[in-house]
């Protein structure tokens, strides 16, 4: 695709040249966090709400879900703009956004089922920080070097072990409080990103308006292959650091609040995975890489399947599975990164961002929808095993298909 350059851009990369890549980096892995901290604030207190509100089961899985699926419909626009505007503009508008649904939920939204979903819509906007993030950090980055980088941001996913190690002794001292707080934070990283964001120098701004790009990503080969294979890795991810803890009260007789930390440490392995995921895919491939962990969530799915006992064959299980989606993630945005055109990364990320939303959305429905009728989670997660073999033939072939690129 062709770029044009601006005055304004021209001045950025003067102003830019001086800057750490790796300061960047930090600033827009920390945006990504506290965004998605907001984002999972819903998911740990969904236990509470259940037996507050009488919510059903799928009432339940519904309202942890709303703002995922928000948050991924809405990574395409943004992703898109992203490219446009670049991040120093996207990260400061999405933080400033999300506060106002944050403290909505906070103060009047938990009151009703109403008022949960209208709140948890908004509440989306924070979760389209990552459509955000990787255009930004993958302009500052030489190819060879992306797949660590991206992953290293997509450790911002660790917000939501934020939210389930605090929110739910937060509100034991005022439902509002872990919500306020939040607010607050986004409000401090929108003024810090603001002053210290630059973009990279010589981003690339295309000369085509959103719609276009949007069609020409969608043409894009690449956009497709990876959000089939984003849907599962990261929409897995998704689906159970929303989902685990009512699960793990529902399925095994947990408290709220030990259900949450198990939830946390699910997260935590995940996050750490991720930037591992990346840096395995700067030296080996991404398809390889994919091919091998999605291998390992077919075992560990196929494993909690039976609902083993909790402990060791159920923690080990859920513990394959956060490190296996983890690197995962990690290896379908190094594969992105290093087959998207330079003026087509926001797009093609937004279009794969949302995938990866769209997985996270539909396995709690479906989860919930299953428990209600057969009191039972097995079934659930014997589809996710078939889904994962599948999404692990679709990769090998792939692979067989088309020769890894060497980056340019």
């Amino acid at each position: 695709m062709n770029a044009e350059r601006t005055p304004q851009a021209a001045t950025s990369s003067v102003s830019a040249r001086a800057v750490s890549p790796g300061l960047m980096l930090g600033l827009a892995t920390v945006g990504f966090a506290v965004n998605f901290w907001a984002w999972a604030l819903l998911s740990p207190l969904g236990p509470k709400l259940k037996d507050t509100l009488h919510l059903t089961a799928f009432q339940q899985a519904l309202v942890v879900a709303v703002p995922v699926i928000v948050g991924a419909l809405g990574r395409i626009p943004v992703g898109a703009m992203t490219d446009r505007l670049g991040g120093r503009v996207m990260f400061p508008v999405v933080s400033f956004a999300a506060i106002a649904p944050v403290l909505y939920l906070g103060f009047v939204g938990h009151s009703s089922l109403a008022g949960l979903l209208v709140g948890g819509f908004f509440l989306g906007i924070a979760g389209t920080a990552f459509a955000v993030g990787v255009p930004f950090v993958n302009a500052w980055y030489a190819p060879q070097r992306r797949g660590l980088a991206i992953g290293v941001f997509g450790a911002g996913m660790g917000g939501t072990a934020i939210s389930a190690l605090t929110t739910v002794k937060l509100s034991a001292h005022g439902f509002a409080l872990p919500f306020v707080i939040t607010a607050v934070v986004l409000a401090a990283y929108g003024v810090v990103s603001w002053l210290l964001l630059r973009d990279a120098p010589g981003r690339q701004l295309p000369t085509e308006g959103m719609a276009a790009r949007l069609g020409a990503a969608l043409r894009k080969a690449i956009t497709w292959e990876a959000s089939a294979l984003y849907a599962l890795a990261f929409g897995g991810y998704v689906a159970f650091s929303v989902y685990l803890p009512t699960y793990l009260k529902t399925g095994y007789g947990l408290a709220q609040a030990d259900a949450a930390n198990r939830m946390a440490g699910f997260v935590l392995v995940a996050v750490l995975m991720r930037p591992i995921g990346g840096w395995l895919s700067d030296r080996f491939g991404p398809i390889p890489v994919l091919v091998v962990v999605l291998s390992g969530v077919v075992v560990g799915a196929g494993v909690q399947a039976t609902t083993p006992d909790l402990i060791p064959v159920g923690t080990a299980a859920f513990m394959l599975l956060a490190a296996c989606l983890g690197a995962g993630a990690g290896a379908v945005f190094a594969l992105v990164a290093q087959r998207s055109p330079a003026g087509m990364v926001g797009a093609v990320t937004g279009v794969v961002g949302a995938a990866g939303g769209l997985g996270g959305f539909v396995p709690p429905l479906v989860m919930g929808s299953i428990y209600g009728r057969t009191g039972s989670y097995g079934l659930g997660l014997a589809l996710l095993a078939l889904v994962a073999l599948a999404a692990v033939v679709f990769a090998a072939m792939l692979g067989r298909r088309r020769p890894a690129p060497v980056p340019a």
